[in-house]
Formats: C-alpha cells, sequence, structure tokens
C-alpha cells in the first residue's frame, strides 16, 4: 500500500495503531461470559484497565514481602499470591479490550487506558522481582539483582515503545516476540513459582528469580531489536512507493 500526503491516506495508515494482539483466549465461551459479566455490573474498560495495575501493586508488594520474612510458608504464600496475580493482570488486560470492541464501550481516552497501565504494571512486577533478590548478587555499592529488575523493566517498556512508535508512523503495531508482554509475565511466573520450591532446591533463595529476570532482559533487548528492525523495513518499503 502507498504513502501519500492526503488526509484519506494518512488516517487509513494511523488506523493500524488499533490492531490488536493476537490472543487465543479472546474468542473462548468463558472469555466472552466474562466480558458479559462484567458489562453487566456496569464496569468499563478504563476501569478495568485500572484493575489490571491493582493485582500488578499486590503481585508486586507480594513479591517484596517474601524477601523479607524468615518463615518458609508465609514465604510460599507470599509467593503463590504473586503468582495468581500475574495471570489475573493479564486477564483483565484481555477483557479491558473485549468490553471495548465487542460490547462497543471504548472511550476517547481509551488508548491511553490501553497502554499506561500495562506499562506500570510492566515496571512494578519486573522491578519488584529486582528488590526480592537484594543482596544476593553484590558488587561494592552495586546490587545486581535490583539493577537487573529495573534494566528488565525498562527493556519491557521499551519494546511498547517501540510498537507504539511503529504504529504512531504509520506502519502498523508490530506485537512480535520472542518475549513480548504475555511472554514476560508467564516466564515470570515460572520463575515465582520455582522460587516457592527453593528450600528444598540446590540453590539460594533468590536465584530463580535472578536467572528468570535475565532471561526477560535478554528476550526483551531482542523484542526491541526485531521490532525495530521491522519498522524500519516497513518505512523503507513505504518510502520506494512516494511519488518522486
Amino acid at each position: 500500500m502507498s504513502y501519500n500526503k492526503g488526509p484519506n491516506e494518512r488516517t487509513l495508515y494511523m488506523s493500524h495503531g488499533t490492531d490488536r494482539r493476537e490472543i487465543p483466549q479472546r474468542s473462548t465461551q468463558w472469555a466472552a461470559k466474562s466480558a458479559d459479566i462484567l458489562a453487566a455490573a456496569k464496569l468499563t474498560p478504563n476501569q478495568i484497565s485500572v484493575g489490571s495495575v491493582v493485582f500488578a501493586a499486590v503481585g508486586a508488594a507480594a513479591l517484596i514481602w517474601s524477601a523479607h520474612t524468615d518463615d518458609a510458608i508465609i514465604r510460599a504464600v507470599l509467593l503463590a499470591a504473586a503468582a495468581a496475580c500475574i495471570p489475573l493482570r493479564l486477564l483483565l488486560n484481555m477483557l479491558d479490550g473485549m468490553l471495548a470492541v465487542e460490547k462497543g464501550m471504548s472511550s476517547p481516552v481509551g488508548d491511553i487506558y490501553n497502554e499506561l497501565p500495562d506499562r506500570i504494571s510492566d515496571v512494578l512486577f519486573l522491578g519488584a522481582a529486582g528488590i526480592a533478590t537484594a543482596g544476593l548478587v553484590t558488587a561494592d555499592r552495586v546490587d545486581f539483582g535490583v539493577t537487573l529488575g529495573f534494566l528488565a523493566a525498562i527493556l519491557a517498556v521499551l519494546t511498547a515503545y517501540i510498537r507504539c512508535l511503529g504504529a504512531a508512523l504509520g506502519t502498523g503495531n508490530f506485537f512480535d516476540g520472542p518475549l513480548a508482554k504475555p511472554h514476560r509475565m508467564w516466564l515470570l511466573m515460572i520463575g515465582v513459582l520455582v522460587g516457592i520450591a527453593e528450600p528444598w532446591l540446590p540453590w539460594s533463595e533468590g536465584w530463580a528469580l535472578f536467572g528468570t529476570l535475565a532471561l526477560i532482559a535478554v528476550g526483551s533487548l531482542l523484542t526491541c531489536a526485531r521490532r525495530l528492525r521491522r519498522v524500519s523495513a516497513a518505512l523503507r518499503a513505504r518510502s520506494k512507493d512516494l511519488p518522486s
């Protein structure tokens, strides 16, 4: 498709910013029923988006608290709660879009609520995971676990920034991995669940989260590179269609 400076063509390109991530669960009966229940309860997509941040905040608090208790049972309960908050956050991320699109409940500021809570949730979860490893690996005044957590958070936000940048430039939303948002969160959940078993594993508590954060950081960096390459390729291809 060629691009020119006409308003209709520009609007067409910019509309790619509303592309949706492919989520197989969105077409299931239980998802549709859940959306019906939320709509009947008069909840708006924006309220549901904010609710996802609440789950992220609860999960983040549980992660941090788990590193400050000597009771193995309390630690396991806190990590289990944090792990449960991850899919609940993703569930609300899916349902807010279903209400906005399938139920026709979108609002003028819906795009803000669709993006900003996701970024806040990423920072809360990944930053908290890093804080939960505090003291595990240090050198002088540098705590590598905490640094790794916030590095993973920054790179996670950057993946979304590049996707949104592509949409703003008219090339469309690219949801490519290898570590898009759902993959990051499922990987973090696995790391948290492995952390529950650490008292019985041959390493110190905290290494499961540390290793998980390292994987998320590397995967997010690769995701940034792949999305940026696709956006760049689309821009170059579009420039060839411009009239000379």
